[in-house]
C-alpha cells in the first residue's frame, strides 16, 4: 500500500516515531473498493465502475458529487486495483507548467511499461485551454484521467473532454452510511463515542452527508475527556452545526429553485416552504426568490387565479418595505398561496404557440378590413372596407376574421376546468359558438 497512499506504510500502521499523528480519516481509509462505505450504485456487482474493472476496460472518468463522499479515495483505490501509478493534482494550485511536468513524467513512465492514473481534484476550475491539454494524452494512453468535481460537468467541462470520459455521479452519504463510518472510526479508536443515542443522531445530522466532515467531528469528540455521555443539547453546545452546502451561483442554487418551483406546481405547500426556507438558510437573496415566485404565478397558475400575480407583487413590495427577516414572511405566505392556488399553464402554452405561429407566418399583413384608412388612397385600396363594428352587432360580437388572409384559424388558448379559467372556458366556447353561427349565416 506504500505506492498507493505515499505514507511509507500500510493504511493501518501507527505513525512512525518523530512524525505527526495521522488524521483519523487517513487511518481508516479503505484498503480496497469493497471496503468503501456508500456509492453502491457505482461499486456494487452491477455498478458501472465494477463492470468496467471486471472487464479490464477502465476508461477515463469524471466523478461528480458533493464534498466528502469518497471521490479521492475511490480514485486511489482504482489505481491500486489496476496497478497504475497514482498521481494527484488540484486544479486550484496547478498551472500549465505543472501540467507539462505531469504529462512528461507519465510519458517516461509509459516508456518503461508503467501506466499512470492522473487524479485531478476540482477539475472544473481549469480553463478551456487547460482542459484541452489533457486530450492528446488521454487519446494516446499516456494517462488515464480521473477528474473530480462538485459542479455540474455539463456546464463546467468542455464537450471534448466529456466525450472522452464517463461521468459517474456520487451521492451524499446516507444516515446508514454515516453510522457505519462512525462504527469504523470507533473500532480504530478502540472505544465508543461518549454520546447518548439522541446526540449520536444529532452528530450524523451535523455531518449533512459529508463523510470527511463527520470524521473531523468524531476526532474532536474522541479528544474530549468526559465524565458522562453527552445528550443532544450538550453536544450542540460544544459543536457548531455544519453549514448547509449551497452556492448561490452554482449547481445547488439551480437544484433548489427547481425543487421550489416544482413543489409549487405540484400543489404541495409544505415542500414548497421547505425549499424556500432551505434557500434562505443558504443565504439566497430574497429579491431573487420574489422574482422567481412571481414567475411561478404567471407560468403555472396564470388565469386560473388572476389574483396570484397580485399577491406575489404585494409580497415583493412588503419585503422591500420591511426588509429581513420580517419581509420574508410575506414571501413565505405568497409561496403558500401559490401552492394551494388552482393551476393552469394554458396562458403560457398559448403564448408559446402564438410566438411559434408568428415566426412561421413571417410578414403576412393583417386583413384589410381591420386596417384604418386615414387617407383616400388607402380607402381606395380597400383599407377598412367591410369592417363590422362589434358594438353595433348583436351580442356585441361580429365574429369577423382577424388573422392574415389565407391563414387557418389557430386554437392557441385552451383554458382548463379549474379556478377562474372555468369561467373563461365558458366564454371561449360561447364566442366560438357565435362565430360558427355568424359564419353559417
Amino acid at each position: 500500500m506504500a505506492d498507493l497512499f505515499d505514507t511509507g506504510g500500510d493504511a493501518g500502521d501507527a505513525a512512525p516515531q518523530g512524525r505527526a499523528p495521522r488524521p483519523l480519516a487517513d487511518r481508516i481509509r479503505p484498503g480496497s473498493l469493497g471496503d468503501v462505505i456508500g456509492q453502491a450504485q457505482l461499486l456494487g456487482p452491477d455498478g458501472p465502475l465494477r463492470v468496467m474493472l471486471d472487464a479490464g476496460a477502465l476508461g477515463s472518468i469524471v466523478f461528480w458529487g458533493p464534498p466528502g463522499v469518497g471521490k479521492t479515495t475511490i480514485a486511489r483505490l482504482l489505481a491500486h486495483e489496476t496497478d497504475l501509478h497514482f498521481v494527484q493534482i488540484s486544479a486550484i494550485f496547478s498551472g500549465v507548467a505543472e501540467l507539462k511536468k505531469v504529462f512528461e513524467a507519465a510519458r517516461l513512465r509509459r516508456r518503461s511499461g508503467h501506466g499512470t492514473l492522473l487524479f485531478v481534484d476540482e477539475i472544473h476550475r481549469f480553463n478551456k485551454a487547460q482542459q484541452d491539454s489533457f486530450l492528446p494524452h488521454m487519446e494516446d494512453g499516456t494517462i488515464l484521467l480521473v477528474g473530480a468535481t462538485t459542479e455540474n460537468p455539463s456546464f463546467e467541462l468542455n464537450a471534448a473532454l466529456l466525450s472522452r470520459a464517463q461521468v459517474m455521479v456520487l451521492d451524499r452519504l446516507s444516515e446508514v452510511d454515516l453510522e457505519a463510518l462512525i462504527a469504523r472510526a470507533e473500532a480504530e479508536l478502540g472505544a465508543a463515542l461518549p454520546l447518548e443515542a439522541g446526540a449520536r443522531a444529532s452528530l450524523i445530522e451535523m455531518a449533512d452527508g459529508d463523510g470527511r466532515a463527520l470524521l473531523n467531528l468524531v476526532e474532536q469528540i474522541a479528544a474530549w475527556r468526559l465524565a458522562a455521555p453527552l445528550d443532544r443539547q450538550a453536544l450542540s453546545q460544544r459543536l457548531m452545526r455544519r453549514a448547509a452546502q449551497y452556492d448561490k451561483s452554482g449547481d445547488g442554487h439551480y437544484n433548489l429553485i427547481s425543487a421550489l418551483h416544482k413543489s409549487v406546481r405540484g400543489s404541495d405547500p409544505d415542500a414548497a416552504l421547505y425549499w424556500f426556507a432551505r434557500m434562505l438558510e443558504g443565504g439566497e437573496d430574497p429579491r431573487y426568490l420574489a422574482r422567481r415566485i412571481t414567475r411561478m404565478a404567471v407560468e403555472d397558475i396564470g388565469l386560473a387565479d388572476p389574483e396570484a400575480q397580485a399577491r406575489c407583487l404585494e409580497a415583493w413590495q412588503i419585503y422591500e418595505r420591511l426588509g429581513s427577516p420580517e419581509g420574508e414572511l410575506a414571501l413565505a405566505q405568497a409561496v403558500t398561496y401559490l401552492a394551494l392556488a388552482p393551476k393552469s399553464n394554458a396562458g403560457y402554452a398559448a403564448y408559446k404557440a402564438a410566438r411559434k405561429a408568428a415566426k412561421s407566418t413571417g410578414s403576412a399583413p393583417p386583413p384589410k378590413h381591420i386596417l384604418n384608412a386615414p387617407t383616400k388612397l388607402m380607402e381606395a385600396q380597400g383599407y377598412g372596407a367591410g369592417y363590422a363594428y362589434d358594438h353595433d352587432q348583436e351580442d356585441a360580437f361580429s365574429g369577423q376574421n382577424y388573422f392574415p388572409d389565407g391563414m387557418a384559424r389557430p386554437d392557441f388558448y385552451q383554458p382548463v376546468e379549474r379556478g377562474f379559467e372555468r369561467d373563461l372556458k365558458k366564454r371561449v366556447e360561447y364566442f366560438n359558438r357565435l362565430r360558427q353561427e355568424r359564419d353559417g349565416s
